[in-house]
């Protein structure tokens, strides 16, 4: 039966909706769907750490909060390099859709550049100049990393990078000592300029020199990753995307909630993007490939031109839409489903509110017949997203 693929799950008693029975002529009590599906997963959840002095209660939250004084729960990232490693384009590509191409004519970065980025998750990327040495004892480390939740060190994998490990060696240890919150993400950049060969063995050297020396100097186990990145593919994209979920609190709840989309369903593999920047903020736990990223992330670009003109009023940069008096009764009419075969998958696309969009990849053996099942199950998504953030 097609009813036993729903999300449907036993669960206590509270909240109820009364149901009329007009065969008995009574009345029973029933639960909301989306109200099952949250208790289920959300009744053994711990409370979030708080790394912050002041205690918050956070609510839907099974990771770690972001490092904020003002208790504001957004994340800050902050990028750091040498010179001309590729910071600014970096950003400039991912949170500004600038073309790769147009990079070239960047200015160098003289000063602290933020860019505030309007999403389900508003957070800020602070882009540090290379040519200032901020560790010296004329800049106050609280002022500089206090609020940072995470440091993504770019490194030129073209150029000579020696300097580059050691200055990021001396950062990583001065974070460790004052600050170990931090994350600390390394993306090995500018690859796509490399043969396959000697990319790999250029990512491999730079894990090796930095794990060698953070060993020496007595952190076997700091938090620092490694990504090969480039802006001229979706890596750097993918990359981001990885950087932001350690970021996000409500993550294993939200991987939970796809998860179950995705059994209920058949789907093989489930994305819930952030469509202003197309960085993903969560996907079921089976593995991810850049393959089946890079299919959902042309096809969004696609389908969200498009409803540009028919669909959300989008935030701008400056955090408003573009017309805020407008009524907004009529949105979720105007949210787009859509399925459609791509090669050996189906893909099926939907807005969940302006600013996130759920892509399912799925196999030959889904049809169009299971989009009525698929459209109830995302509507229960939905409607538990909308408890995760509220706000939204």
């Amino acid at each position: 039966m097609m009813t036993s693929s729903y999300l449907s799950i036993p669960a206590p008693y509270q909240p109820f909706e009364m149901i009329n029975d007009p065969g008995t002529h009574s009345c029973r009590y029933t639960m909301k769907a989306s109200d099952l599906t949250m208790m289920r997963y959300l009744q053994d959840l711990h409370q979030a750490e708080t790394p912050a002095p002041v205690a918050q209660t956070p609510k839907y939250h099974t990771g770690r909060l972001p490092n904020s004084r003002a208790q504001d729960g957004k994340p800050r990232l902050m990028l750091m390099g040498q010179k001309r490693s590729g910071k600014s384009s970096i950003s400039s590509v991912v949170f500004h859709k600038l073309p790769p191409s147009e990079t070239l004519y960047l200015e160098t970065t003289t000063h602290i550049t933020k860019y505030s980025v309007h999403s389900i998750l508003d957070f800020a990327i602070y882009d540090l100049p290379g040519h200032i040495n901020y560790l010296d004892d004329a800049y106050d480390d609280e002022a500089t990393f206090g609020e940072v939740d995470a440091v993504i060190w770019v490194i030129d994998a073209q150029d000579e990078y020696l300097d580059a490990i050691n200055a990021l060696n001396r950062t990583v240890l001065i974070l460790q000592s004052r600050f170990p919150t931090i994350n600390v993400e390394v993306f090995v950049h500018k690859v796509d300029g490399l043969s396959e060969d000697y990319k790999s063995d250029t990512f491999r050297d730079i894990i090796q020199r930095v794990q060698d020396e953070l060993s020496d100097a007595g952190y076997d186990n700091a938090p620092v990753s490694f990504y090969q990145t480039s802006i001229f593919d979706d890596s750097i994209f993918e990359a981001f995307s990885k950087v932001i979920q350690k970021l996000i609190p409500q993550l294993p709840t939200l991987e939970s909630l796809l998860n179950s989309l995705c059994s209920n369903c058949r789907i093989e593999k489930a994305y819930l993007f952030d469509v202003l920047s197309k960085i993903y903020i969560a996907t079921d736990t089976s593995p991810t490939d850049i393959g089946s990223y890079e299919i959902c992330s042309g096809y969004i670009d696609v389908v969200v031109d498009i409803s540009e003109i028919y669909g959300w009023d989008r935030p701008t940069e400056n955090g408003h839409t573009a017309d805020e008096d407008t009524e907004d009764g009529m949105q979720d009419g105007e949210s787009l489903i859509t399925m459609e075969k791509k090669g050996n998958n189906y893909l099926y696309l939907r807005e969940i509110n302006k600013y996130l969009a759920l892509i399912c990849l799925m196999g030959e053996d889904s049809n169009s017949e299971k989009k009525v099942l698929i459209d109830y199950n995302v509507g229960v998504f939905k409607e538990a997203l909308s408890k995760i953030f509220p706000g939204a």
